[in-house]
């Protein structure tokens, strides 16, 4: 069997071999086929991705505007795509259109770049203008007053130009225009602060002897002048003294009488020079304590005029020292009513009004205790409380302006008071400005904020706020060239590099950089701003590429 089956195979071999091949060769050009159909796609995908290689390396990599893909070629032809404006009219590829103001570079003076100060014939203006004296002075002034923002000097935003097709294009970019102007600026210090009363008019009256309240004349709010009378002490300390004065004035008249009687006889011998100086010995200690008795009513505050009491009798020298020191108005009530020597009074010294009391009838009183407090409120001190780094800036008689809370009314007065000390808690610097108040309208402890101003002026050139751009190195505005409206000229905006000074209520002051009258970019500026930054980034103009 196994022999059979051998040459069975053997035989049947060659057979099978060249069926095979002739079905290889009718399956080989089906495949090839099929392998061609399938790999046309990713050869057209290769050959796209090619061709956008290829114009976008010639083209810049920049997609074309809707005018380029349907306008005509002349119009694709004549456009720079750096600036948007026709190539032809582009000052920026082609500078001979219309040629740059000369290129003064950087003014040390005034912190700017091109500086229309120092060279006014580059102004923007239909004639140029003349800088005074006046306004080289203010700016200046400005200058020194505070740290003022700083320019780069190596910034070049000044060189760039930003050119519109027309003033149509101008107005669709949302940009608006405003003349620089003259206005009256406050340059100021902000700080907190309060009116208080006047340490310096503000009065603590206490009884000078110890004793009793007697009777208290005036209330809290009572207007009083200076010697009024607001209460009356009963003090035994006060009867002493007056009797002492008595006495004392007593002893000298004796002594005196005792003088005079001996001195005749002394020089007939009748009376030995030690019984003459004895007596005279006496009449001086006598004197000596007169003088005494005389100081202490006047410690107490009771003036004596000891040449008027002398001529008194002894009756009219007590009915003089019982009401010693109480006004003329008083006395003739108390006449009538008392007959104690003990009272002494206490007066106000000075005009104003009472704003505490604590004297109550029938009370005892030391000499240590507050009965009275007077302030005089025609002048008050307004105190504020100065950041520690404006603190530098601050000058005696600088003008001070307050306003205090809740109130429409600004006060004014000047610094008069600035502290050499600084807070330990809060950091500032306490200053302190006199305040009228005549009218008597201000109240202690009144919280408020108020302004320290450095610098005023009148003519100070100002913009709106949203004019002024800053690109991380310089402060620039756009001026309008002065020939923009003129027929066929390029509608241009050039960059100015400016110092800006105080803002406020939405307008800044330019204090360097531009004159008044130049036209300005104001709303829409940031566009002009990204447009000299993209010029700036970009690889520069590709006009006729």
């Amino acid at each position: 069997m196994s022999q059979i089956t051998g040459d069975h195979f053997s035989d049947s071999a060659p057979a099978h071999r060249e069926t095979a091949e002739r079905e290889q060769s009718r399956l080989s050009p089906l495949r090839f086929t099929s392998w061609l159909a399938g790999s046309i796609p990713t050869a057209i995908v290769l050959l796209a991705l090619a061709g956008i290689a290829y114009w976008g390396h010639h083209a810049g990599w920049r997609i074309p505007r809707f005018s380029q893909l349907v306008g005509s070629a002349s119009e694709v032809e004549d456009w720079c795509q750096e600036h948007n404006v026709p190539e032809t009219e582009c000052v920026q590829c082609i500078p001979a259109l219309l040629p740059a103001d000369t290129d003064h570079g950087w003014c040390q003076a005034h912190g700017v770049h091109q500086c229309p100060h120092c060279h006014p014939e580059i102004a923007q203006l239909e004639t140029t203008p003349e800088v005074s004296q006046l306004q080289n002075k203010y700016i200046s002034l400005a200058l020194s007053t505070k740290e003022r923002q700083e320019n780069n000097l190596g910034c070049d935003l000044y060189r760039s130009r930003v050119q519109f097709a027309s003033i149509d294009a101008v107005n669709k970019a949302g940009i608006d225009v405003e003349p620089a102007n003259t206005g009256s600026i406050v340059e100021s210090i902000s700080a907190h602060g309060e009116i208080t009363y006047d340490e310096t008019r503000v009065a603590h009256l206490a009884s000078r002897a110890p004793g009793t309240i007697w009777r208290a004349y005036k209330q809290v709010g009572d207007r009083v002048r200076r010697g009024d009378v607001l209460a009356l002490i009963d003090s035994s300390t006060v009867g002493n003294a007056k009797a002492e004065l008595l006495d004392a004035i007593a002893q000298v008249d004796y002594h005196t009488q005792t003088v005079a009687r001996l001195a005749p006889l002394h020089r007939k011998n009748v009376v030995t020079d030690s019984e003459i100086l004895e007596a005279e010995t006496e009449l001086q200690q006598a004197t000596i304590q007169l003088r005494r008795a005389e100081q202490t009513l006047i410690n107490l505050g009771l003036s004596v005029r000891m040449d008027e009491i002398a001529r008194l009798s002894e009756a009219k020298r007590a009915e003089q020292l019982r009401l010693l020191g109480i006004p003329a108005t008083e006395r003739a009530e108390l006449k009538t009513t008392t007959t104690t020597n003990n009272l002494i009074p206490v007066v106000a010294t000075l005009d104003g009004v009472v704003i505490a009391r604590e004297a109550v009838r029938g009370e005892v009183v030391t000499t240590s205790q507050l009965l009275f407090e007077l302030a005089d409120i025609e002048s008050m001190w307004l105190r504020l409380s100065v950041a520690l780094e404006d603190a530098e800036h601050l000058q005696l008689g600088q003008s001070v302006r307050f306003r205090p809370d809740g109130s429409r009314q600004e006060v004014r007065g000047k610094l008069t008071w600035i502290s050499t000390d600084v807070d330990k808690l809060t950091r500032t610097v306490e200053v302190r400005s006199d305040i009228p108040n005549p009218a008597a309208k201000l109240r202690n402890e009144t919280f408020g904020t108020g302004q320290i101003v450095l610098r005023q002026a009148a003519e100070a050139v100002v913009v709106p706020s949203e004019a002024v751009q800053w690109d991380g190195s310089c402060y620039v505005v756009f001026v309008r060239d002065k020939n923009y409206f003129a027929e066929d000229h390029p509608k241009l905006f050039h960059t100015r590099s400016v110092r800006p000074g105080v803002t406020r209520d939405g307008t800044t002051e330019i204090i360097a950089g531009l004159l008044p009258g130049e036209v300005v970019a104001t709303k829409g500026s940031s566009v002009l701003r990204s447009q000299i930054l993209k010029n700036n980034l970009g690889a520069g103009c590709t006009c006729g590429q």
